[in-house]
């Protein structure tokens, strides 16, 4: 049986709700009024209370709700606990889709590509703009630590986003939302108990081989230990790189217009053989080296290769010093780079080969 809070339940607005509600308010295209919302629930106690509270706030905002329970298959017990997730959610007249992986994946990875995949494919069946998950700032202080020691680039420190296109496809794609990324760990808690919300355990996650587990367990209580409240500073620091991220993307933007050829340069480039995109080499090289990074990375996700990898990003910048001679780079799905005195520009895969 799921584990529940006490059989009185508390009142439907609580200190909670009133947070969530203002920062809803606060931030009106993370969740807009009136949305449909596709939400993810584990049946975990961080999905359980997001449900509850939307459910909740729903009356306040307009939103249609379904529930998505996506059951790996690989606990003996996930079976019944999903049947008895979908007899909850019937009984609080929620909509719920229920679907099992067949076969099992294989890893942790494979289940999120699986879940972010069937998500994304019954929020474009039903119309829906909104993927809805219950991470929390105790989620992403793990994110935060894990990526840090793996050495993450500062784009990594600012993972979980509370709000990011599901796919790869930013036109086409649902927005996966994060509203409780102010929530810790020990307030999902809290609101599961008060509202008498149902939560079922995942035996997985007492596994100390999964690293994330072992930090959960064993890191994480030592720093609030030492710094109370560590958790959710180091959530809010993620956010602050993460708009810092944000501002400096737009800056790098306008300064790729500066570094852009102007229309004659470019019909004149256009005239040796067809471009994707060209920068001015000479002003490019005038830059400090750290801008350089920034603005070629930039240009190459902007125009559709991708980032380079550190090695291959050093490679490039030592072959476009002032005094080095025109050469040519082979990146990934047959794009090239090629650079002469003047120009930087991209060759695109069709293009690449002679």
């Amino acid at each position: 049986m799921p584990a529940a809070g006490p059989p009185d339940q508390a009142p439907v607005w609580s200190a909670d709700h009133l947070r969530l509600h203002r920062q809803l308010r606060r931030q009106p295209n993370l969740l807009p009024a009136g949305a449909p919302l596709l939400l993810s629930v584990s049946g975990g106690q961080d999905s359980m209370a997001m449900t509850g509270l939307l459910a909740d706030l729903r009356r306040l905002h307009g939103w249609s709700l379904t529930l998505w329970h996506g059951d790996h298959g690989w606990r003996p017990e996930s079976g019944r606990q999903a049947r008895e997730l979908a007899a909850w959610a019937a009984g609080e007249g929620l909509a719920l889709v229920l679907e099992r992986a067949q076969p099992a994946p294989a890893s942790e990875d494979q289940a999120r590509q699986w879940r972010y995949r069937r998500l994304a494919e019954l929020a474009a069946l039903r119309g829906m703009g909104h993927v809805v998950t219950g991470h929390t700032a105790s989620d992403r202080a793990e994110t935060v630590l894990l990526n840090l020691a793996r050495g993450s680039h500062r784009r990594g420190l600012a993972s979980l986003r509370p709000s990011r296109p599901l796919h790869n496809d930013p036109g086409g794609s649902p927005q996966l939302v994060r509203p409780l990324l102010h929530f810790c760990r020990d307030d999902t808690a809290r609101i599961c108990l008060s509202r008498g919300l149902p939560v079922w355990l995942d035996s997985s996650n007492d596994d100390r081989r999964y690293g994330r587990n072992r930090l959960r367990a064993e890191v994480l209580p030592v720093l609030e230990a030492l710094y109370p409240g560590a958790q959710r500073r180091m959530s809010l620091q993620a956010e602050r790189l993460a708009q810092e991220d944000e501002q400096q993307q737009q800056l790098v933007a306008l300064a790729l217009e500066a570094l852009a050829l102007g229309a004659m340069d470019q019909r004149a480039l256009d005239q040796r053989g067809p471009r994707a995109a060209a920068l001015d080499r000479r002003r490019l090289g005038r830059l400090a080296e750290a801008n350089q990074r920034a603005l070629v990375q930039h240009w190459l996700r902007q125009q559709g290769p991708g980032e380079l990898t550190a090695t291959a990003l050093e490679t490039l910048l030592a072959g476009l010093a002032p005094e080095q001679a025109p050469g040519q780079m082979t990146l990934a799905a047959g794009w090239c780079l090629g650079w002469d005195r003047f120009t930087l520009h991209l060759i695109p895969p069709a293009k690449a080969s002679p």
